[in-house]
């Protein structure tokens, strides 16, 4: 295990650059998945793999690659970001948006781009999609970089739903009265996601507002990272955020619990690099350690000043680890 410091000559992101190819994959199911490509076309291939589940739309990843080095691949999930149909309607079902749709909709990409191996690098949720992608086509993978490293164990979702709590009682009862009396004791992801399911539209957009001001709270002490950016985001953003995030989590990802760690062994010959802040509530560095000590091949890095949302620190760690693989 190592713990970068902060240096004076942290490497820089690179400048922002725009796609030289984007488009929507039919995927079936009536879904389009947007994508797009950057850099070199030439360049080792890299895939982005955002957060969430649901948190398509954010295009900041390509600064942490060499854009003369890689070819990198950014893509929105499904409902999210531009993929279509959008899971902020209502009307849109989400029965064909599982983790397995997912994984299904990353290998026809890369088939689709005509790429052999590519580098998976992703975050939050995006760690546990990486990670479930990887042993089902290890094949497919030439190296693994999560940040914010999560297995969206029954466990791990407990915790940010439920045991946290005990850290931030007074926004946790915010959280907790925001459903029905007859649901407070109960399994509040799941009452979460029957009220943003409900036909009426104040009830789904109180839920979706009280919803992220809980993930903002469990974030509010990263005065180093992004606190605040659960509600800063755009109406429909929130609202397909947490219509997908609870309809994933209430479901425990589609996933036997677990199942990822055991699994492991499927990463063998895989480099990995995983990054974590010591500072994460949302995500405690218990699971990055744990993957860690299964997975001989990957190295993990603890960032002291960092929580969820990042920091200086890990923005470096990020940039080193990734030109570092494009060597």
């Amino acid at each position: 295990m190592s713990t970068p410091e902060q240096q004076s000559d942290a490497p820089q992101p690179f400048p922002d650059i725009e796609p030289y190819a984007r488009g929507l994959l039919d995927v079936g199911d009536g879904q389009r998945v947007y994508w797009e490509t950057s850099g070199n076309p030439h360049g080792k291939p890299a895939l982005v793999v955002h957060g969430g589940p649901g948190g398509g739309g954010r295009r900041g990843s390509r600064k942490s690659f060499d854009p003369a080095a890689y070819r990198i691949v950014l893509f929105d999930q499904r409902g999210c970001g531009e993929s279509l149909p959008h899971a902020s309607d209502p009307s849109v079902d989400l029965t064909h948006n599982t983790t397995h749709h997912l994984i299904a909709d990353m290998e026809r990409l890369r088939e689709h781009l005509g790429i052999d191996r590519w580098l998976l690098f992703g975050g939050s949720w995006g760690s546990t999609l990486i990670l479930a992608y990887a042993q089902r086509y290890p094949e497919r993978v030439s190296e693994i970089m999560l940040v914010g490293v999560t297995m969206t164990r029954q466990e791990e979702i407990d915790w940010l739903y439920r045991d946290v709590a005990k850290l931030l009682p007074a926004q946790w009862e915010t959280f907790r009265t925001g459903v029905p009396l007859a649901d407070r004791h109960g399994d509040l992801v799941d009452a979460y996601h029957r009220l943003i399911e409900s036909p009426d539209a104040p009830t789904r957009e109180s839920a979706a507002r009280r919803w992220c001001a809980w993930e903002d709270a469990v974030i509010a002490h990263e005065n180093l990272g992004s606190p605040g950016q659960y509600s800063a985001k755009p109406d429909a953003a929130r609202m397909a955020f947490v219509r997908i995030c609870t309809h994933y989590f209430a479901n425990a990802a589609w996933l036997e619990d677990g199942q990822l760690l055991r699994d492991v062994h499927r990463l063998t010959g895989i480099p990995g690099v995983l990054i974590h802040g010591r500072l994460d509530l949302s995500a405690p560095l218990y699971t990055a350690w744990q993957l860690a000590q299964a997975w001989p091949d990957a190295e993990l890095q603890v960032i002291d000043d960092s929580g969820h949302t990042g920091s200086t620190a890990m923005s470096a760690a990020v940039l080193r680890a990734i030109a570092r693989f494009a060597r």
